[in-house]
């Protein structure tokens, strides 16, 4: 929250007053769709002079914006939808939030108090629903609680390891008259998240750092969460150790440092794979062993010891024991891990990783990421490669969930933090429209291209009727292969071929392209190699409406390496029927 003068007691309704606290504690955009329940707190919307409000299409496409703003600029986002069938359709943007760490307020309009419990007309129970993926939630039923509780929710979402936050109020507390007083008292004596590291762990981890041989730096969101990429960079080149970066940590250290293995996991590259499988020690900031990264945890770096750092004392060896367990910001974990390696350094004590490095770089050489090129079809692999050239590493990049988001985490380079927007946890189709939606919003003067699939674009495209009346001119390449690409890759490796409706045909119908400039888009279309550069071109031309391009692209192109699902990343697979060739020296 931002720094907040006295305002001193003056009455009003319930819904000026949640306006009010909104403007108070920096809201600047809301995005949202108005009903019944929640429609008294529309009419003072109206009035505000500093909350912008983005009408969506649908509540889901709200909820994704708000997450889209959240990564991209740092701050809590919001949506707003009424009781019943809008709030649900919020829940999966709340979940997406709540997998991946994303600071989101949600704010509902609930039926009548006296109807609260009876089936009222629109009527759910989104706290019930909501509580196993909120932070917190709140019913608020007094128009005297408002205030208070917007304030709460917005300290509880921005603050320890970030999340989403409900805040359902009765239509009548919206409508009754109460006094408004500003700042409000944040009274949650349960609530201590410990953001300073214990000095003792920071000793312990670096003097690991020291006597390890085989280090990695496992680094997750947490680190890009925190703001520390450049603290993580030092702390990268004073230890010499490898970096691996997890889908959510892309870019949070530059793909071009030579000390970055690249993205570890079920579609990692084989240096990163193998360098957490044969480490002696895993420096673990801001990641929580996700079963993407380990595999069938019981066969993941079974050498190794573990230095596990994060806000969230609860991931702390909840899926793998830490040896040395730290619980803390990771932007002051390793800011003092930094001054501790230093002191180590100058003990005389310093790791020597060269052996490491040879084993690790011999990996790189003999398998590096890279796709077969069909000779009648256009590769997906090279389009998305040639956006990340062309448009490059200062643009920010939203993935929808599928093969086109592991090919955009593989084959463009991030330099900077926060510059890759997913779903990750959740892995939620239809992501990516709304949340560069609510990424250009946040950072209107930088580049915001959408990399989807054409199966996530069917879901959630009805947002670029919003983007084209807002003004918020994002770039979509859609990736269209015609199916449910990972799915079908699944049906080709793993149940003989049998392709059970996974064939969307969306190669034929919808036409993209006018389906775009229906939604008063520009819409483009590309079907060979050799157009791909000049129709990127062409979009990065047009600043003044939303772009989308249909690039239809081969429907047998599948992402490797690999890891199967329950098995070992021992037993990755760099292409189809071919692992890598493990020597006794490795």
């Amino acid at each position: 929250m931002t720094e907040q003068q006295t305002v001193p007691e003056s009455r009003m309704t319930g819904s000026q007053a949640l306006i009010r606290a909104l403007e108070e504690v920096g809201v600047e955009v809301v995005f949202g769709i108005p009903g019944g329940a929640i429609l008294p707190a529309y009419d003072p919307l109206l009035d505000s002079t500093k909350v912008r409000h983005v009408l969506v299409r649908h509540e889901q496409g709200a909820g994704h914006a708000a997450e889209g703003y959240a990564v991209a600029t740092g701050r809590v986002g919001v949506c707003m939808a009424t009781s019943g069938p809008g709030a649900t359709n919020l829940v999966t943007a709340i979940a997406d939030a709540y997998m991946d760490s994303v600071p989101m307020v949600a704010i509902t309009g609930q039926v009548a108090s006296p109807l609260i419990g009876t089936d009222g007309f629109q009527e759910a129970d989104i706290c019930g629903i909501t509580m196993p993926i909120t932070k917190h939630n709140f019913l608020v039923r007094n128009a005297d609680e408002i205030a208070k509780t917007v304030a709460q929710a917005f300290h509880i979402a921005s603050t320890g390891r970030p999340g989403p936050v409900l805040v359902d109020i009765a239509k009548d507390a919206l409508q009754a008259m109460t006094s408004f007083s500003w700042p409000q008292p944040l009274d949650l004596p349960g609530y201590r998240p410990v953001t300073r590291p214990h000095s003792k762990q920071v000793r312990e981890a670096a003097r690991l750092i020291s006597e390890a041989r085989r280090p990695v730096l496992y680094v997750g969101g947490g680190v890009v969460k925190a703001r520390a990429a450049q603290e993580l960079r030092v702390l990268a080149e004073l230890t010499g150790a490898p970096v691996v970066t997890t889908l959510m940590a892309r870019g949070a250290f530059p793909d071009s440092h030579q000390q970055n293995l690249g993205m570890p996991g079920m579609h990692g590259t084989v240096a990163a794979v193998g360098a957490l499988q044969r480490s002696d020690l895993l420096v673990t900031l801001g990641a929580r062993f996700d079963d993407r990264v380990t595999g069938k945890l019981a066969s993941f770096a079974p050498g190794a010891k573990v230095v596990h750092a994060d806000i969230d004392p609860a991931e702390i060896s909840k899926n793998r024991h830490a040896d040395v367990p730290i619980v803390g910001d990771c932007r002051d974990v390793i800011a003092d891990l930094v001054v501790a390696v230093q002191n180590e350094h100058a003990a005389g004590r310093k790791g020597d990783y060269s052996a490491w490095w040879k084993t690790i770089d011999r990996w790189r050489e003999t398998y590096p990421l890279g796709y077969q090129t069909p000779e009648d079809a256009l590769a997906p692999q090279y389009v998305i490669e040639r956006i990340g050239k062309i448009v490059g590493p200062e643009a920010t990049y939203v993935a929808g969930v599928g093969q086109h988001q592991m090919w955009a985490a593989q084959f463009i380079s991030y330099e900077n933090p926060a510059t890759f927007i997913n779903s990750g946890g959740a892995g939620t189709m239809g992501f990516a429209v709304p949340a560069a939606m609510g990424a250009k919003v946040g950072r209107p003067d930088d580049t915001i291209w959408a990399i989807d699939g054409d199966g996530c674009f069917q879901m959630t495209n009805q947002e670029l009727a919003t983007c084209a009346l807002e003004g918020i001119p994002i770039k979509v390449a859609v990736i269209n292969n015609g199916n449910l690409g990972m799915v079908r890759q699944w049906q080709t490796l793993f149940y003989n071929e049998r392709y059970s409706n996974t064939d969307l045909q969306s190669n034929r119908i919808p036409d993209f392209a006018k389906l775009a400039e229906a939604y008063g888009c520009v819409g483009l279309r590309c079907e060979k190699a050799e157009d791909v550069d000049a129709v990127i071109e062409k979009a990065m031309a047009i600043e003044d409406a939303p772009v989308v391009i249909d690039f239809v692209v081969h429907s047998d192109a599948m992402v490797w390496p690999m890891v199967a699902a329950g098995t070992g990343n021992d037993e990755i697979k760099y292409a189809r029927d071919m692992a890598p060739a493990w020597d006794s020296e490795d």
